[in-house]
């Protein structure tokens, strides 16, 4: 078909399908084996025929070995611990020690080094600190942090964080959750990756080392109910949610130190109330003003309150001091003892932190130090006790007293 020149030359639709208008011959699509070397039987992994990939095809990298993560010799003595994660890659690794001292009653954890973590700001770069909580029950009170590292990829802390009040029933059950986060000024911190690691691997007094790759956020069961304000608690909205429901469950609000025994000669009860350790803070400071008070239930002539003095601006205060309670043996077998931790304000109500109560009706580690106490009577034990959420119905009332 031929026109004259300047015309507008048109085409019909048929001859327009009948135009070959394809680049060139279609290539054969190549399968996703041709882009793995092949291993086989052979001295070097090269398998029968047909087995190596094509020359013209660069087959991906393998991952890297553990002295390209950065991997080191932990210290003589401590076991080494780690494993491989798909996100090691973009999150990066994180390398630290942690021990269980039975005697002290702490739980040592030695942040050491992070290597490759995952750019978070506009430079390439991020500012990296970890923060760390106990798993169930995680909440403000048993948050530990360390320093953040300005500007790098592969921070190094060295920092030892302790956590103390630790005793074998948080070994068996509980799960210390390491997050590495992003700081930013501006904005809300962002997350990077975390680990979790369950306290029952640990064996008192040996030091257990890691080097593991960091893992992307649990998600959450029901995440149509957080709004964006909650973003930055996200990371223990799930166990706190598990705690409301679950039976027996409270959120934690720190640990408290308490002394019994029983005196034979005085015929009473002395109570000690040594110290308490990462209390909850209530005031806009970050920190609390605690006092501790003591009642022996029941309580019929209102009689049987005691209070410690008050401790300014602390979160881990030292009380050392020291109750009687009057009463004989047979006596004190139906009592229970009410220890309430309350934050003091002027001029308002006294905020409650937390309260535990130790008795025939109690349960584990409160219960056994009540029964001890009666059946070793002039012996002075000493135990930890976990501070809960719930506040003793007689003590609502007293807040403020």
């Amino acid at each position: 078909m031929r026109g004259r020149r300047g015309d507008r030359m048109t085409i019909n639709i048929q001859e327009h399908m009948a135009i070959n208008v394809c680049p060139g011959p279609i290539r054969p699509i190549r399968q996703i084996s041709d882009y793995f070397p092949r291993r086989g039987p052979g001295p070097e992994g090269g398998g029968g025929g047909g087995g190596e990939a094509p020359a013209h095809l660069a087959p991906l990298a393998l991952a890297p070995s553990a002295a390209l993560l950065g991997a080191t010799t932990p210290e003589d003595g401590a076991e080494v611990d780690g494993y491989d994660s798909d996100d090691g890659t973009a999150l990066g690794t994180l390398e630290f020690d942690l021990l269980y001292d039975r005697a002290s009653c702490t739980l040592h954890c030695s942040i050491l080094r992070a290597k490759g973590l995952k750019p978070m700001d506009f430079n390439g770069l991020a500012d990296p600190y970890v923060k760390l909580h106990l798993l169930p029950g995680a909440c403000k009170a048993n948050k530990l942090k360390t320093k953040t590292q300005r500007n790098t990829l592969n921070p190094v802390w060295n920092e030892d964080l302790t956590y103390s009040g630790i005793t074998d029933d948080d070994i068996t059950h509980k799960v210390l959750r390491i997050a590495v986060c992003d700081e930013d000024k501006l904005s809300h911190n962002e997350f990077i990756g975390e680990i979790r690691v369950p306290l029952r691997r640990l064996k008192p007094s040996q030091k257990k080392h890691f080097n593991i790759c960091l893992e992307r956020q649990v998600p959450l069961a029901s995440p149509s109910s957080m709004s964006a304000a909650l973003r930055g608690i996200s990371c223990y909205l799930k166990e706190l949610e598990q705690a409301e429901q679950g039976p027996g469950l409270l959120e934690e609000r720190g640990r408290i130190l308490l002394s019994l025994s029983y005196s034979s000669r005085r015929r009473g009860l002395l109570v000690g109330i040594l110290r308490c350790a990462h209390l909850a803070a209530m005031d806009v400071n970050g920190y609390s003003d605690p006092y501790v008070k003591t009642y022996l239930r029941p309580d019929v002539d209102k009689k049987s309150k005691h209070k410690t003095c008050v401790k300014k601006k602390t979160l881990n205060p030292e009380f050392n001091e020291e109750f009687f309670y009057e009463i004989e043996l047979s006596t004190l077998a139906t009592k229970t003892l009410e220890v309430t931790v309350w934050d003091y304000d002027i001029g308002k109500s006294n905020d409650f932190i937390g309260g535990v109560s130790l008795g025939p009706g109690a349960r584990g580690e409160a219960r056994k130090h009540w029964s001890d106490c009666l059946q070793q009577p002039d012996a002075a034990l000493e135990r930890w006790h976990t501070l809960t959420s719930e506040l003793p119905p007689a003590a609502g009332a007293l807040s403020s007293a």
